[in-house]
């Protein structure tokens, strides 16, 4: 895996733990297409990657001018890979501030967040629940997480038809990248005027 473009286009991402399943290039490549026509540039956009894996997302946002990321991984050995692949884009002297959250995600969400996101990218397992997605957006939204324009984008496996986007959410549209979906969705207050 490569970062696509930004300041340490190029750079690799080798380190991939066992535990973790990482957003193909192509998805990748068509979600930051998507956040491209949503957000225009990257610069100064506050960004969360949830159950971050190898941090490609978080990563990626990063190299793309992003002013602050935040990845959060439980896992341990994926702590190390993201670790690892955060220090191989390091001389790239990316502008924004990254910070990796070895915790849980619900754990994270809990404390009452230092920044608004305006991009949060949920990637659990895809063996996870529905309803542990549904706890994830709540927490989000409860906690205040989230910036008026935010966007979020949860990745899938595509056996999954749909997201229950709770209360307080509008569902923006789905992709279909093979084996993964990403589907989207922003606050309810955010809603596109055709929809």
């Amino acid at each position: 895996m490569r970062i696509i473009a930004g300041s340490a286009k190029g750079r690799n991402i080798p380190s991939v733990a066992s535990a973790t399943r990482p957003t193909s290039d192509r998805a990748r490549e068509a979600l930051f297409s998507t956040l491209a026509s949503e957000f225009g540039e990257f610069e100064g956009l506050n960004v969360l990657d949830l159950y971050a894996g190898t941090g490609a997302i978080a990563l990626e946002s990063l190299s793309r001018g992003a002013a602050i990321v935040h990845a959060v991984e439980k896992d341990e050995q994926a702590q190390k890979s993201i670790a690892a692949n955060y220090d191989g884009i390091k001389s790239a002297q990316c502008a924004g501030t990254f910070h990796l959250y070895g915790m849980s995600v619900h754990r994270f969400l809990q404390d009452p967040p230092a920044t608004k996101y305006h991009f949060v990218y949920i990637d659990p397992p895809y063996e996870a629940e529905d309803l542990d997605v549904i706890e994830t957006l709540i927490q989000l939204q409860d906690g205040h997480f989230l910036d008026s324009q935010a966007l979020i984008a949860i990745e899938r496996n595509s056996r999954v038809k749909e997201i229950s986007w709770p209360h307080g959410y509008v569902a923006v549209r789905e992709k279909n990248y093979g084996q993964a979906t990403i589907f989207y969705g922003a606050p309810a207050e955010n809603e596109p005027e055709n929809g």
